[in-house]
């Protein structure tokens, strides 16, 4: 069916069941993903959920297909645009960056940006990535105990990393900052953004100044490093942490970015370079930690192919296994585990009517468990990311980077960083889980409810 075709000419979208007045609101604020799972398994891959109270009510038309999410993010990308009070809310708080950005504002953007991560870029920054794994470790060899959070570690690491690359030698300025900043930020964004109505952010209430005072700290420290940034550099793009590069970065057709623009972009990198790949991580050794054969054999691996010496970008290919195990990792615990878009036009989708107007849900966390491309969808197997079974897959099956136009331009940088980090780690120690159930919530990015901790042992030799 075309865009902009009657949605009438499409079955009608089934209702998950709720509450008098209020619909699905309650469900969704105690556990979104598992609502969004059970709408999946109650009524198929078209749902429409309804939150709120009549005249603040929201309609949310959940699409759990791979092909669905196919149209969506890609077929018929032009048609579902990031028009959501969530994506507002982010946009206020964390700028208009390549996240956030729209039209040509968002092409422009990419424009610019994408010259600095081709695979040639992005693999120079193996080293720092290594650098970053090795002092996290060095830290372990403190652990009396020898208990550590895995979840609190990675975000560690992934910090420290993205705000390497990103700033060079003013990491320390800015990781203090971040750690602090932004989950006050993202809290405002999640409460304002499911909220069926908001004071406005002037007013003097005590949410909003908490957070304007944390934005102001976080927007002081990028306006000052990019201010000295730019003049020790003069704009000559000398230099190799991504903030020089972004600051140099320019076309006779596009310009270039001005501080503000420039401060967007690197807020936005900072946001979702380090709590993605700080997800994918965790949870990877988590289930490792979990499921010792499968450890055992990602470590033989490493063992083999890199022995004592200090993985780099090539690498990447040379650990098949090791990438299988994060790619289920991500699979079972995507980093974005819900995307919305709203449509602008009519349309049909798995023989189902979606008005134009309506908000539209991709749930990656409910599509990645969708039996009819997982098989027993809640075990943990590596084997299911061998080529072959790849490519027996509709490719929107799994989609952690989103898709399309859109698609996250960072997935060869979370992948490259993730292969190098968990080999590090598993190389030095072996892991076992000490809280084997890790509750979790759809937050900007999935987020743990609690620690998701590992006892952990030298390897010997």
């Amino acid at each position: 069916m075309a865009v902009g075709a009657s949605a009438g000419a499409g079955a009608e979208v089934p209702v998950l069941a709720g509450v008098p007045v209020v619909g699905s609101l309650f469900e969704l604020k105690s556990d979104s993903l598992g609502t969004y799972l059970r709408a999946q398994q109650r009524h198929g891959d078209v749902v429409r959920i309804t939150a709120g109270p009549p005249g603040l009510r929201a309609e949310l038309y959940c699409v759990f297909s791979a092909e669905g999410a196919q149209q969506v993010l890609a077929s018929e990308s032009a048609n579902f645009r990031k028009d959501n009070p969530f994506y507002q809310e982010v946009r206020d708080s964390f700028g208009n960056g390549l996240l956030t950005s729209q039209d040509e504002d968002y092409l422009r953007q990419r424009r610019l940006v994408q010259p600095l991560f081709t695979r040639r870029r992005v693999d120079g920054y193996a080293e720092a990535v290594a650098a970053e794994t090795a002092s996290v470790l060095a830290g372990w060899e403190q652990k009396a105990d020898g208990v550590v959070d895995v979840s609190e570690q990675m975000m560690r690491l992934a910090l420290r990393a993205v705000a390497r690359i990103l700033f060079g030698t003013d990491v320390e300025a800015t990781v203090d900052v971040v750690d602090r900043c932004f989950p006050v930020i993202t809290e405002y964004c999640l409460r304002r953004g499911y909220s069926p109505a908001n004071f406005p952010r002037t007013w003097p209430t005590p949410a909003n100044k908490r957070a304007a005072a944390a934005m102001d700290e976080l927007y002081g420290v990028c306006d000052r490093i990019i201010a000295e940034r730019r003049a020790a550099t003069d704009g000559d793009g000398s230099g190799e942490d991504l903030l020089t590069l972004l600051a140099a970065a320019k076309s006779s057709d596009d310009g270039e970015f001005d501080a503000d623009e420039l401060r967007d972009q690197v807020l936005i990198f900072l946001l979702a370079g380090h709590e993605t790949t700080a997800t994918s991580l965790a949870f990877a050794l988590h289930l490792l930690a979990r499921h010792p054969e499968q450890q055992d054999r990602a470590r033989e691996e490493i063992s083999r192919v890199l022995g004592d010496r200090t993985p780099e970008a090539a690498d990447l290919d040379r650990l098949p296994y090791l990438t299988q195990v994060l790619k289920e990792a991500m699979r079972l615990y995507p980093a974005a585990p819900v995307i919305g878009r709203k449509a602008v036009a009519s349309t049909e989708i798995g023989g189902h009517a979606v008005p134009a107007g309506a908000d539209v849900i991709l749930a990656p966390w409910v599509t990645h468990r969708h039996p009819r491309y997982w098989p027993d969808p809640d075990r943990f197997d590596p084997e299911r990311f061998t080529p072959e079974a790849e490519a027996g897959r509709p490719r929107y099956a799994w989609f952690p980077f989103g898709g399309g136009p859109r698609a996250c331009i960072g997935q060869h940088f979370s992948m490259l960083e993730s292969v190098i980090a968990l080999a590090m780690v598993l190389r030095a120690y072996e892991f076992e889980a000490v809280d084997t159930d890790i509750p979790v919530s759809a937050g900007i990015t999935l987020r743990t409810d609690g620690p998701a901790r590992c006892r952990v042992r030298r390897v010997d030799g």
